[in-house]
Protein backbone atom coordinates (compact mmCIF):
# COMPACT_ATOMS: atom_id res chain seq x y z
CA UNK A 1 0.00 0.00 0.00
CA UNK A 2 1.18 3.28 -0.68
CA UNK A 3 0.86 6.21 1.93
CA UNK A 4 0.99 9.15 -0.47
CA UNK A 5 1.57 10.34 -4.39
CA UNK A 6 5.70 10.20 -3.52
CA UNK A 7 5.37 7.06 -1.95
CA UNK A 8 4.35 5.97 -5.27
CA UNK A 9 6.51 7.74 -7.28
CA UNK A 10 9.37 6.33 -5.19
CA UNK A 11 7.86 2.86 -5.80
CA UNK A 12 7.93 3.30 -9.69
CA UNK A 13 11.09 4.55 -9.92
CA UNK A 14 12.37 1.33 -8.45
CA UNK A 15 10.15 -0.68 -10.50
CA UNK A 16 8.91 1.01 -14.11
CA UNK A 17 11.76 3.73 -14.91
CA UNK A 18 14.89 1.26 -14.71
CA UNK A 19 13.02 -0.40 -17.69
CA UNK A 20 13.27 2.82 -19.43
CA UNK A 21 17.03 3.53 -18.54
CA UNK A 22 18.32 -0.06 -19.90
CA UNK A 23 16.76 0.44 -23.12
CA UNK A 24 18.34 3.54 -23.52
CA UNK A 25 21.48 2.55 -22.45
CA UNK A 26 21.35 -0.14 -24.71
CA UNK A 27 20.33 2.05 -27.36
CA UNK A 28 23.84 3.85 -26.95
CA UNK A 29 21.89 6.92 -25.35
CA UNK A 30 23.04 8.80 -21.88
CA UNK A 31 21.62 9.44 -18.69
CA UNK A 32 20.28 12.97 -20.49
CA UNK A 33 17.19 10.87 -21.84
CA UNK A 34 16.47 9.49 -18.22
CA UNK A 35 14.21 12.33 -17.28
CA UNK A 36 11.75 12.02 -19.75
CA UNK A 37 11.86 8.15 -19.87
CA UNK A 38 11.14 8.33 -16.14
CA UNK A 39 8.25 10.13 -16.53
CA UNK A 40 6.85 8.24 -19.43
CA UNK A 41 7.61 5.18 -17.44
CA UNK A 42 5.98 6.25 -14.14
CA UNK A 43 3.25 6.81 -15.96
CA UNK A 44 2.67 3.76 -17.09
CA UNK A 45 2.83 2.58 -14.28
CA UNK A 46 0.45 3.96 -12.20
CA UNK A 47 -1.97 3.90 -15.67
CA UNK A 48 -1.34 0.22 -15.41
CA UNK A 49 -2.21 -0.18 -11.46
CA UNK A 50 -5.77 2.23 -12.19
CA UNK A 51 -6.57 -0.02 -14.66
CA UNK A 52 -5.81 -2.93 -12.60
CA UNK A 53 -7.07 -1.31 -9.17
CA UNK A 54 -9.76 -3.60 -8.42
CA UNK A 55 -7.93 -6.94 -9.32
CA UNK A 56 -4.67 -5.75 -7.24
CA UNK A 57 -6.94 -5.80 -4.79
CA UNK A 58 -9.08 -8.80 -4.46
CA UNK A 59 -6.09 -10.89 -5.75
CA UNK A 60 -2.83 -9.62 -4.18
CA UNK A 61 -4.89 -7.27 -1.25
CA UNK A 62 -2.47 -4.71 -2.98
CA UNK A 63 -3.37 -1.00 -3.12
CA UNK A 64 -1.52 1.50 -4.93
CA UNK A 65 -3.70 4.40 -4.68
CA UNK A 66 -2.79 7.24 -2.17
CA UNK A 67 -4.14 6.73 1.38
CA UNK A 68 -4.04 10.04 2.09
CA UNK A 69 -5.69 11.25 -1.51
CA UNK A 70 -7.93 8.26 -0.56
CA UNK A 71 -9.00 9.33 3.23
CA UNK A 72 -9.03 13.15 1.90
CA UNK A 73 -11.97 11.87 -0.75
CA UNK A 74 -13.20 9.58 2.12
CA UNK A 75 -12.76 6.42 -0.24
CA UNK A 76 -11.94 3.28 1.52
CA UNK A 77 -10.28 0.44 0.18
CA UNK A 78 -13.22 -1.96 0.04
CA UNK A 79 -14.55 0.39 -2.51
CA UNK A 80 -12.00 -1.31 -4.80
CA UNK A 81 -14.10 -4.50 -3.99
CA UNK A 82 -17.87 -2.73 -5.46
CA UNK A 83 -19.06 -3.45 -9.11
CA UNK A 84 -18.58 0.44 -9.80
CA UNK A 85 -16.39 3.30 -8.64
CA UNK A 86 -18.07 5.33 -5.67
CA UNK A 87 -17.74 8.88 -6.02
CA UNK A 88 -15.39 9.49 -3.51
CA UNK A 89 -13.37 6.31 -5.54
CA UNK A 90 -13.76 8.23 -8.85
CA UNK A 91 -12.04 11.58 -7.25
CA UNK A 92 -9.07 9.57 -6.03
CA UNK A 93 -8.93 8.17 -9.52
CA UNK A 94 -9.44 11.51 -11.13
CA UNK A 95 -6.54 12.68 -9.10
CA UNK A 96 -4.31 10.52 -9.83
CA UNK A 97 -4.57 10.72 -13.62
CA UNK A 98 -4.49 14.64 -13.01
CA UNK A 99 -1.10 13.89 -11.94
CA UNK A 100 -0.08 11.05 -14.32
CA UNK A 101 -0.84 14.07 -16.98
CA UNK A 102 1.86 16.24 -15.59
CA UNK A 103 3.83 13.02 -15.74
CA UNK A 104 3.34 12.90 -19.21
CA UNK A 105 3.82 16.42 -19.61
CA UNK A 106 6.79 15.62 -18.26
CA UNK A 107 7.64 12.74 -20.81
CA UNK A 108 6.53 14.73 -23.93
CA UNK A 109 10.35 15.88 -25.45
CA UNK A 110 11.28 11.80 -24.69
CA UNK A 111 11.60 11.16 -28.68
CA UNK A 112 13.99 14.67 -29.15
CA UNK A 113 15.84 13.10 -26.10
CA UNK A 114 16.33 9.65 -27.82
CA UNK A 115 19.67 8.61 -29.74
CA UNK A 116 18.50 5.53 -31.63
CA UNK A 117 15.99 7.12 -34.53
CA UNK A 118 13.60 4.58 -34.26
CA UNK A 119 13.46 4.02 -30.18
CA UNK A 120 12.44 7.84 -30.17
CA UNK A 121 9.30 6.26 -32.40
CA UNK A 122 8.60 3.76 -29.92
CA UNK A 123 8.98 5.80 -27.32
CA UNK A 124 6.68 8.62 -29.35
CA UNK A 125 3.67 5.72 -29.88
CA UNK A 126 3.88 4.60 -26.31
CA UNK A 127 3.83 8.20 -25.28
CA UNK A 128 0.60 8.52 -27.20
CA UNK A 129 -1.26 5.15 -25.97
CA UNK A 130 -0.32 6.37 -22.32
CA UNK A 131 -2.18 9.49 -23.51
CA UNK A 132 -5.38 7.89 -24.69
CA UNK A 133 -5.66 5.32 -21.45
CA UNK A 134 -5.81 8.28 -19.44
CA UNK A 135 -8.71 9.78 -21.69
CA UNK A 136 -10.70 6.40 -21.76
CA UNK A 137 -9.70 5.96 -17.60
CA UNK A 138 -11.72 8.89 -17.44
CA UNK A 139 -13.95 7.90 -19.49
CA UNK A 140 -14.95 4.38 -18.10
CA UNK A 141 -14.89 3.06 -14.65
CA UNK A 142 -11.57 0.36 -14.61
CA UNK A 143 -14.36 -1.43 -11.75
CA UNK A 144 -17.46 -2.26 -13.70
CA UNK A 145 -14.46 -3.52 -17.10
CA UNK A 146 -11.19 -3.70 -18.02
CA UNK A 147 -10.11 0.30 -19.17
CA UNK A 148 -8.27 -1.02 -22.53
CA UNK A 149 -7.70 0.48 -26.50
CA UNK A 150 -9.36 -1.31 -29.06
CA UNK A 151 -6.24 -2.59 -31.57
CA UNK A 152 -7.39 0.25 -33.67
CA UNK A 153 -6.85 2.49 -31.23
CA UNK A 154 -3.43 1.23 -30.41
CA UNK A 155 -2.71 1.77 -34.28
CA UNK A 156 -4.06 5.37 -34.23
CA UNK A 157 -1.26 5.85 -31.50
CA UNK A 158 1.65 4.12 -32.87
CA UNK A 159 0.84 5.79 -35.93
CA UNK A 160 0.60 9.05 -34.32
CA UNK A 161 3.44 9.15 -32.16
CA UNK A 162 5.75 7.85 -35.41
CA UNK A 163 4.50 10.53 -37.44
CA UNK A 164 5.10 13.28 -34.58
CA UNK A 165 8.60 11.82 -33.69
CA UNK A 166 9.09 12.10 -37.68
CA UNK A 167 7.88 15.69 -37.83
CA UNK A 168 9.15 16.84 -34.72
CA UNK A 169 6.01 17.54 -33.19
CA UNK A 170 7.90 15.81 -29.35
CA UNK A 171 10.53 18.33 -29.83
CA UNK A 172 12.92 17.00 -32.11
Amino acid sequence: RTDDWDDLMHYCIRSAAPVGRYLIDLHGGSAHGYGPSDALCNALQVINHLQDCQDDYRTLDRVYLPADWMAQAGATVEDLDKPACTPELRQVIDRCLDATGSLLGEARPIAAGMHSRRLGMEAAAIWEIARRLTVELRRRDPLAGRVALTKTGYLMCCASGVLGALTGRYGR
